[in-house]
């Protein structure tokens, strides 16, 4: 029904393109060199809601890191927590979802999507380790979804990563506690035509597990190559990333509390995984046209145990969950400008296409990481394209109206080992944005953004009648589902002193239905209902010494009643602040503090067990003397005893009833850990 609303939409800006080929050509999308340093850049004028932004390589430097997927923490009100092993996807909290493995923000680098649809562990998992912290050349990122060029898995928000294209000759060695270890290795080489980087990444790590050596082993390699053409500028990116650990996984308390095992302890000992990714992707930009491709080749293997022998009283709960799939895809915007009266006008026309080429995604039960049966595998051909359409109108010199609109259609293919289970399905949706911002003077910039988004569910759930095993009937699910979001917000900006944003927003949500990959089910919900209030602050004393404050409150609700069921969303946030102080000293002494505070959330809908909440303190001290640089990190200063994350349900040990424990699962913050780098530059 709306195809024809937003072809009228593409073809209205394209008749305003063959307009504007005669006019004055805007610059705002020029080839620039700029330094972006902290979150000192200004975006009054440039920005189109109150929580958006850009955080460049300077400030990621600044920050100490327990684990590579922290560097979305850089994005205010965003948690991000492990409850296993080092080298599985992270667990991400924003705006009062427990986005589990990356269901609801949807991530990009060098153009490349992070988030995996129908993922063996997940819908959305998004996997971090195969980025290298040093390498990002800035993270563009926005809550919400106001803009059409955000399409799945962006209900919440999107990240982009980019890539440096030139990097400092340095060798880096970092020696932790628990036999942590780092080298890396990175570097750019000038050619008469453009620019080579290369990099390496060499990570091992143990942990501080009583019963198990976490035993991770982590590789990532990277080329780059980057040169002018065509009066743009051209990309060639090779990424390589292969990682093997073992799990301690979340325990229940009670085990703890009886001293079955130690906070740090395991009840299966055999957990972890197996992960790859390897990847090649192209860019080319210049002044109106935005162009990438890639090919992904994505592998993992998982080992998990949650319920112990609560299903399974002989051989246990384990299970193993694969994937292995060969992503293909890009996108090509172009964009132009014109002025019509007095008012000037900027438009961009784009697609974005997908293809997840998934050989085998599987769920196996296992003993020792040995396979006993097939719960489910199947074989899923899943395809995408997208047309977005946005446009930016400069009313007045303080006003600026941006409409959007985007139509995205989704197919798949799905080849179950349960013929019942196979199956054909497809769906559309369209949706628009807009938003409204008033420049009030030259410091301050108010913003009114409503969108409408959606996240696509599991292929296998649309296809699905029965429950593997059970052999019980269901029905197939909504393959996208539509989220509508608002948000009122402020921005202030003062290049000298202080930065600070505000904004009021709320998300309803049709459906937070998802694919649960530890059991080959989905998993019904309701209808939802978020809102909430952000504020970002960051001040600079003086030339030496800075200080942000962040802070995040949300309130998450059902919109629609059940029976047996409570009002409370599970895993939901409700509170996150955050506080960091930074000292320079004239580039040879540089110290920060980080403080972040994890506020109790709901384990259940009847919001009857809640999780404690958490606080963790990490440090860093840097001196730099010529060609060295000397780092101490110190994370967990104050030896927190909180959990990283907490879960309620139930659970079965050996010799408890068979109906098992409703009980506490927890997985525990790693306790103070010291580690040391030495960089060289040459």
């Amino acid at each position: 029904m709306h195809k024809p609303v937003i072809l009228i939409f593409s073809v209205c800006s394209l008749f305003s393109y063959s307009k504007s080929l005669q006019a004055d050509p805007l610059s705002s999308h020029a080839i620039e060199n700029i330094l972006i340093k902290g979150r000192q850049i200004d975006l009054l004028g440039h920005s189109s809601s109150a929580s958006e932004g850009i955080i460049g390589n300077a400030e990621i430097l600044d920050r100490p890191l327990l684990r590579t997927g922290e560097i979305l923490e850089f994005i205010p009100g965003m948690v991000v927590t492990q409850h296993s092993g080092s080298g599985k996807s992270n667990q991400y909290f924003l705006r009062g979802f427990n986005l589990d493995h990356g269901t609801d923000f949807s991530n990009f680098v060098d153009g490349m999507p992070v988030n995996m649809r129908s993922h063996g562990h997940g819908q959305g998992y998004t996997d971090l380790n195969f980025i290298i912290p040093e390498i990002i050349s800035q993270i563009d990122y926005q809550k919400g979804t106001y803009l059409a060029n955000s399409g799945d898995f962006s209900a919440a928000g999107t990240a982009r990563f980019g890539l440096q294209n030139t990097t400092p000759n340095e060798i880096s060695f970092t020696l932790g506690e628990n036999a942590y270890q780092r080298v890396l290795a990175k570097g750019s080489l000038n050619t008469a035509q453009g620019n080579l980087l290369l990099a390496s990444e060499l990570q091992g790590y143990d942990g501080p597990w009583q019963d198990i050596s976490e035993d991770t082993r982590k590789v990532n390699l990277l080329s780059r190559y980057s040169q002018r053409l065509e009066n743009g500028q051209f990309a060639l990116t090779v990424m390589a990333y292969d990682n093997s650990w073992n799990a301690a996984d979340q325990v229940p308390q009670r085990a703890i509390n009886d001293g079955l095992i130690d906070r740090f302890g395991s009840l299966d000992t055999t957990l972890g995984g197996e992960s790859s990714r390897y990847s090649v992707s192209g860019s080319w930009l210049n002044d109106n046209w935005q162009a990438n491709a890639y090919i992904i080749r994505s592998e993992l293997d998982l080992w998990s145990n949650f319920t112990y022998f609560l299903s399974d009283p002989l051989n246990g709960d384990q299970f193993e969950q694969t994937d292995s799939r060969t992503i293909y895809g890009g996108e090509i915007s172009r964009n132009w400008h014109q002025h019509v009266g007095s008012m000037a006008a900027e438009y961009v026309v784009g697609v974005q296409t997908r293809i997840d080429d998934i050989a085998e995604v599987g769920l196996y039960n296992t003993q020792a990481r040995q396979r006993r049966n097939t719960v489910r595998e199947d074989a899923v051909l899943q395809r995408s394209i997208g047309l977005f359409n946005q446009n930016t109108f400069t009313l007045t010199e303080q006003w600026l109206l941006h409409i959007g609109a985007r139509y995205d259609v989704m197919r798949a293919r799905v080849e179950s080992n349960e013929e019942v289970n196979s199956g054909k399905s497809s769906e559309g949706i369209v949706s628009f944005k807009g938003g409204l911002s008033y420049q009030m003077s030259h410091n301050w910039q108010s913003y009114f953004n409503v969108g409408q988004g959606f996240h696509s569910n599991d292929a296998r759930g649309t296809t699905a009648t029965r429950v593997p095993q059970t052999d019980e009937a269901v029905e197939p699910v909504d393959f996208l589902v539509r989220s509508n979001g608002a948000e009122l917000g402020i921005r202030y900006f003062d290049s000298v002193t202080f930065n600070a944003s505000a904004a009021l927003w709320y998300l309803d949500m049709d459906s937070e239905l998802l694919y649960v990959g530890d059991a080959g089910t989905n998993e019904p919900s309701r209808a939802s209902r978020r809102y909430g209030l952000e504020i970002a602050a960051y001040y600079w004393l003086n030339n030496r010494w800075s200080i942000d404050t962040e802070l995040a409150l949300t309130r998450s609700r059902f919109t629609e009643e059940a029976t047996d069921e409570g009002e409370y969303i599970d895993g939901s946030l409700p509170m996150v602040f955050s506080m960091g102080l930074i000292y320079k000293a004239d580039d040879v002494w540089q110290t920060s503090l980080r403080l972040r505070h994890f506020g109790k959330r709901t384990l259940d809908s009847f919001n009857e067990q809640r999780s404690a909440s958490s606080t963790v303190l990490n440090g860093n001290l840097k001196y730099n003397l010529s060609k060295w640089r000397v780092s101490i990190d110190l994370l967990n200063i104050l030896n927190s005893k909180a959990s990283d994350i907490e879960y309620f349900y139930a659970s079965r040990l050996n010799n408890e009833a068979a109906e098992g424990i409703e009980d506490r699962h927890i997985h525990p913050m790693e306790p103070r850990t010291l580690r040391i780098s030495a960089t060289y530059a040459f």
